[in-house]
């Protein structure tokens, strides 16, 4: 019994039981809504020291990676991905410079003004658009609303290196990218399950990256596995969970939910 106990990491109750909830929305956030993956990473930094529950919670959302994979495997839009991944994974080393150099204080505060801010250039851009289409209309025109997907190909790949980056920065230092992605993805106007497979493929590829920087950084210890793999059945159960809802969540009730998590996500960050 002792021995067993010397491997189990001194976390109370309380604290076991923020982090099983954690781990049920890291796996319910990768197949069903990826903006909610930013309250685990709340639940975790409540739970634990900061910069210990970033490397935590990195093992699991790989597990649920692997799982989204599974679910979504044939529903990305690859275009989108080698647009968004070489600039992704320079936002990691910067990150990971980034993270090496100030406290957990700094990292949530500048995550959480980067999403904030993006919300209100998301829902200006979506305003100005609606506006145009109402002048259009009055005077008699006919308008189509331009997704970012269909933007010239300059204006598309500008903008996906910018999020790219973004994202491969608050990925490496908050595992707090969901959100901004998720709003890069929505501005793309993405069916639900090429939203979901999309971004499936990118946080797959971007987490595993940021493995040796983690390591690196002295995050991954014994304890840090020893709990994630106690974890693992609660991420499984989530992320079963999702995929049974996603496939019945409205596109406009998916996308308003994107922006209410995103926001909810950012004042947490700030809050916390």
């Amino acid at each position: 019994m002792s021995d067993l106990a010397a491997l189990i990491p001194a976390l109370g109750v309380g604290p076991w039981m923020l982090v099983a909830l954690g781990a049920l929305i890291v796996g319910f956030s990768k197949t069903a809504l990826p903006g909610a993956g930013t309250i685990a990473v709340g639940i975790f930094a409540f739970a634990m020291p900061a910069k210990e529950s970033t490397a935590a919670l990195l093992l699991l959302l790989i597990v649920g990676d692997m799982t989204a994979l599974w679910v979504y495997r044939r529903e990305p839009d690859v275009r989108t991905l080698v647009r968004l991944l070489p600039s992704a994974m320079i936002g990691v080393v910067i990150g990971a410079l980034y993270f090496s150099r100030v406290d957990g204080d700094a990292v949530r505060l500048t995550i959480g003004v980067i999403l904030l801010t993006l919300v209100i250039l998301t829902l200006w851009r979506r305003n100005l658009t609606r506006r145009r289409a109402a002048a259009a209309a009055r005077a008699g025109e006919e308008q189509t609303p331009v997704a970012a997907g269909s933007q010239p190909g300059f204006a598309a790949t500008a903008q996906g290196m910018g999020f790219g980056l973004l994202g491969g920065f608050t990925t490496m230092v908050a595992n707090a990218a969901g959100p901004v992605m998720s709003l890069y993805f929505y501005a793309m106007r993405m069916p639900v399950l090429t939203f979901l497979g999309t971004s499936a493929w990118y946080f797959a590829i971007v987490n595993l990256f940021k493995v040796p920087f983690s390591a690196g950084l002295g995050l991954i210890t014994r304890d840090t596995l020893v709990m994630d793999a106690m974890l693992v059945p609660a991420v499984l159960i989530g992320a079963f969970a999702g995929s049974k809802v996603a496939r019945r969540i409205p596109q406009k009730v998916f996308e308003n939910l994107i922006l209410v998590l995103t926001v909810a996500a950012a004042l947490g960050l700030l809050l916390l």
